[in-house]
């Protein structure tokens, strides 16, 4: 009887230690989650509305988890005051002039209290310090703005269906060959016309490619070794030669325009048949006299053939 007593209380004290070891587990683990065994220090934030901030909330600091928020209470007449359980860690990255703001974890989730802002000429904050409250736009400041988005969207809606309009009226005009641009892109003989005239773009282009290429050949020839040019400006004969011409050719020049001084000269005999108009008119005399006499020698000539005496003599001279 006395040991079936002693294998109950065995195994009921054996329960009660693995009720003790997972109760301190849980604590552990719950302790760990929330942070409640991490040395930390305190920090105050007044709001105006929390928004339902609770107690046990997190706090966060660029996307990351430095704290808890030990209690929400009334603060003065209407406003809140939030403490902030904050890890002694993260407290060299919160400056005294950082701002506190409720946000929520993700769309739907909780509450949660974001550290934002604060300069690095700030000193770091120490136990018990107040942050300034940065407060967050309220649901019906949200809805505002969000009605005052669709607004926005409906009205580019709006534009965008009467561009659409434009668009479909233009095309149908331009496929039913309305307007001046409908015509030309309808009208066959604008096509022939447009292929004509790229038809001629192609000629004066093949042409310019032509000229271009003479252009060159005719430039490679000028810089031949063997061209004039060169020989002219290498060659030093032909061009003692070419000065030699070119000195002939003004000589010649010279004598012309002595001869044409000679011929402008009035007192030069051909000057004066020129220019002196009693010489010309006796010149003209003279020589109309001597055709006249040339007329009457030639027919004294003619009455001497005839003549009797004579007769006879240019027979015989004619046989």
């Amino acid at each position: 009887m006395s040991e079936t007593n002693n294998r109950r209380k065995v195994g009921v004290g054996l329960f009660i230690l693995l009720g003790l070891a997972i109760l301190l587990t849980g604590v552990m683990v719950i302790g760990a989650q929330h942070k409640a065994f991490t040395k930390s220090i305190r920090l105050n934030v007044v709001f105006d509305d929390v928004n339902g901030l609770q107690a046990g909330n997190n706090v966060w600091l660029s996307g990351m988890k430095v704290g808890t928020v030990r209690k929400v209470s009334f603060y003065g007449r209407s406003q809140v005051e939030v403490i902030l359980n904050i890890e002694r860690d993260a407290q060299p990255h919160i400056r005294k002039d950082a701002k506190a703001q409720i946000s929520t974890d993700g769309l739907v989730g909780n509450k949660i209290v974001v550290l934002t802002g604060g300069s690095d000429s700030a000193p770091v904050v120490a136990d018990n310090d107040r942050l300034l409250s940065q407060q967050q736009a309220g649901l019906g400041e949200m809805m505002g703005k969000l009605q005052g988005m669709m607004g926005t969207l409906q009205e580019s809606n709006g534009n965008l269906l009467a561009i659409t309009g434009n668009l479909k009226t233009i095309s149908e005009k331009l496929k039913t060959g309305q307007g001046s641009l409908g015509e030309l892109l309808n009208d066959p003989s604008f096509a022939e016309a447009l292929r004509g005239s790229l038809g001629n773009l192609r000629a004066a282009t093949a042409t310019t490619e032509k000229m271009a290429g003479n252009l060159e050949d005719f430039s490679s020839r000028l810089q031949h070794s063997t061209g004039l040019v060169n020989r002219l400006i290498d060659d030093t004969t032909v061009f003692q030669k070419l000065e030699t011409a070119m000195e002939q050719v003004s000589a010649a020049t010279t004598a012309l325009r002595t001869a044409g001084n000679g011929l402008n000269d009035p007192h030069s005999p051909v000057g004066v048949m020129l220019h002196d108009e009693d010489a010309a008119d006796n010149l003209q005399r003279t020589i109309k006299n001597l055709r006249l006499s040339s007329q009457e020698l030639a027919d004294d000539l003619e009455a001497i053939q005839h003549s009797f005496l004579l007769k006879g003599f240019f027979k015989k001279k004619k046989q």
